[in-house]
């Protein structure tokens, strides 16, 4: 039996977005565009007081801080364009495209930051539907966001990932997640006690 019978391994690899696969956090350029203030002590202040997951901050303000709550999806895709990606991504995509000659891999995007951003960001690079971001629900007449539907921050990146181990068939083991900080720590342990990456 010739080499190229044998079945490939599978490993689905996960990562994070925010400077992980970009250099900032989205969190800041889309404050920078809208004009608001003191994003980062907003973020510390939730953070400190644990009402959201580490990671989930910008959700919540987008829903409830009074200079967000004018975001609409507009404003989303435009601080997507404008967020500075690591320069070898397209490189690492087509890496992991071709595969090795015993392995091939699946390749996903679990960020607490809004769908859109990531999707703008990762525009012609990673196809949309292997992005898992901030999932929002706008108010069709004025554009608002009114709800928000699932935030893959702390234990919800772990549920993003099972939820794709399960849909590839991929065993545990073959997992491997990449992220930069505290937000990753839940997930990276999740993968860590079940024998992957």
């Amino acid at each position: 039996m010739g080499r190229s019978s044998v079945a490939k391994k599978h490993f689905l690899l996960a990562s994070d977005f925010d400077q992980t696969l970009s250099f900032n956090d989205s969190g800041v350029v889309l404050s920078e565009l809208i004009g608001a203030s003191d994003f980062q002590s907003k973020v510390e202040g939730l953070a400190a007081g644990n009402l959201v997951h580490q990671g989930g901050e910008l959700a919540y303000l987008i829903r409830h801080d009074p200079e967000f709550r004018g975001v609409r999806k507009e404003h989303l895709i435009e601080a997507g364009r404008r967020v500075r990606l690591r320069k070898d991504i397209p490189v690492l995509m087509e890496f992991l495209a071709r595969g090795l000659e015993d392995s091939q891999f699946s390749f996903f995007v679990i960020s607490a930051a809004p769908k859109e951003v990531v999707q703008s960001a990762l525009d012609g690079i990673v196809p949309p539907d292997h992005i898992f971001g901030t999932e929002l629900d706008y108010e069709p007449r004025t554009g608002e966001v009114r709800s928000i539907r699932r935030v893959p921050a702390g234990y919800g990146k772990v549920s993003v990932l099972e939820e794709l181990e399960e849909r590839l068939g991929t065993p545990p083991d073959r997992t491997i997640y990449v992220g930069d900080g505290s937000s990753d720590v839940h997930v990276m342990l999740h993968v860590n006690n079940r024998d992957g990456f």
